[in-house]
């Protein structure tokens, strides 16, 4: 390696001290400083990790740092295990009985799966996408066991953590053989209940913006509705009800597509509907296809173009919001191209429900 390539990488490597205070309040509640970050989202940065001191049940107030790596804990990495572990619990939620593997890059979700064993779980929801899930957080809503260990230290796959329940101690000795790994245990199971104060809170230049944290009331076949002259079979349902939460947590304009067990492509954060439905189009084509997919849309559509795209690609069904003025166009398009509509609102209600995510 030249000195020029060794230079560029050791500032990835380089630990920038902070001096940030042990303790601060956002009104009557208190965090306090858990542990120091290697640098923010970019280097030379400083960052630290705070804990909410009222804060119990799964969530990031109580992690426990199993195995540090070499390099620790990254913002970034605390970042993605904090949605990772917000998306699996939901599930946890909505799916009771099925395990749940999340793979998280940049606060995204890349690969998300329901199983019902260890492996099979872990393996399906990397096959989502493993170009995207390359350098992954890797969130699991069971206990990690020796096989499993095994799969996620080969290597080409460059895990970055490993956050967990709960570890066999055969699966430790495995996990410590990668050495820049990090392993890192919840402070609760998923299905326990998580306690913080359920606001979230923005930085912008010279203020603050607060809000109190989004939960999808959509989490079964009660919640929803169908506009279309095609009905939703049951499986397609589950699908909907699956590709939504998942879509909840990825960044508007999010467009998840899946079955009703794993995501196969994922747009997010795209400034037109359209542009983030051709990604996760063209994402599902790394893995599973979108063809026999449901599509979720966090958000109305404004054009009858993603039914076109959804149909042309063998895509059967929709979850969405209304709100367009252009609603009965979208829906015309639909039973037209034979697609069922679903939306996010129960039967006789007015308002359907979006779920905006940007962080």
């Amino acid at each position: 390696m030249s000195k020029p390539e060794r230079t560029a990488r050791s500032q990835y490597q380089m630990k920038v001290g902070e001096d940030f205070p042990e303790t601060f309040n956002l009104g009557e509640d208190r965090f306090v400083k858990k542990f120091p970050m290697r640098y923010g989202e970019n280097p030379g940065y400083p960052a630290a990790f705070y804990q909410e001191a009222g804060a119990a049940g799964p969530n990031m107030g109580h992690l426990e740092v199993l195995q540090e790596g070499t390099k620790g804990l990254s913002y970034i990495n605390v970042g993605d295990m904090d949605l990772g572990q917000r998306l699996a619990r939901k599930l946890v939620q909505v799916f009771k009985g099925r395990r749940v593997c999340v793979l998280i890059k940049h606060e995204m979700p890349s690969g998300v799966a329901l199983g019902d064993d260890p492996v099979g779980t872990f393996e399906k929801a990397w096959k989502c996408d493993s170009l995207s899930n390359f350098g992954s957080v890797d969130v699991f809503s069971y206990r990690v066991t020796e096989p499993l260990a095994r799969l996620l230290v080969e290597s080409p796959r460059n895990i970055e953590v490993v956050y967990a329940p709960d570890y066999d101690s055969e699966a430790l000795d495995v996990l410590a053989a990668r050495k820049i790994l990090r392993v890192v245990k919840m402070g609760a199971p998923l299905d326990a209940p998580s306690t913080d104060n359920g606001l979230e809170v923005k930085r912008v230049a010279g203020g603050l913006l607060v809000q109190k944290r989004f939960d999808s009331k959509i989490v079964s076949l009660e919640s929803v509705d169908v506009v279309s002259t095609k009905k939703p079979s049951p499986d397609e349902v589950q699908a909907a009800l699956f590709n939504w939460t998942v879509a909840c947590f990825t960044r508007s304009n999010a467009v998840v597509i899946g079955t009703s067990d794993k995501t196969h492509g994922i747009g997010s954060g795209q400034r037109s509907r359209i542009d983030s439905a051709e990604d996760a189009i063209r994402l599902s084509r790394r893995g599973y296809g979108p063809e026999g997919c449901v599509l979720a849309s966090d958000a109305f559509m404004p054009f009858p173009d993603v039914v076109e795209l959804a149909a042309k690609h063998g895509i059967t069904a929709i979850i969405y919001p209304l709100g367009s003025v252009k609603d009965q166009e979208v829906i015309d398009k639909a039973n037209e191209l034979g697609l069922a509509m679903i939306i996010t609102r129960k039967p006789g209600e007015l308002g359907s429900e979006r779920c905006f995510l940007h962080r």
